[in-house]
């Protein structure tokens, strides 16, 4: 497994924020009750990270987006294979391409080395 290295910042960042924000919800509930505090302050952590984790783990701007196909045939070399294509990585957006062009695992490394030198990025 491949791990976004953006991705797992920002959602450890997250659980360092959710750590105060609990923990001063505990202190000011801390009169009724131990149980009913946590209670309390973890349905105010999920209100509030919620949207937060929804942000880190569906954002389209923190990692590429590929689609993979089975048996397609190479727009490069011709060879039937297992397809690759990007189609999102931040300016670049072929979301409503009508023709997607699939590649082979090699000439998608030759494709992802071109657009790597024209300043997309694909990590």
């Amino acid at each position: 497994m491949k791990v976004n290295y953006k991705r797992y910042g920002l959602y450890l960042l997250r659980w360092q924020a959710s750590t105060p924000i609990l923990a001063g919800v505990g202190i000011l509930l801390a009169t009724m009750g131990q149980i009913v505090a946590a209670v309390v302050a973890n349905l105010i952590g999920g209100l509030i990270f919620f949207w937060v984790d929804q942000f880190i783990f569906t954002s389209q701007s923190l990692a590429a987006q590929w689609e993979v196909r089975d048996n397609i045939t190479c727009v490069d070399c011709g060879r039937t294979a297992r397809g690759y294509r990007l189609v999102r990585s931040g300016e670049y957006d072929r979301t409503q391409d009508h023709a997607p062009e699939f590649r082979c695992e090699e000439c998608s490394l030759k494709k992802s080395h071109e657009l790597k030198g024209r300043g997309i990025k694909i990590d």
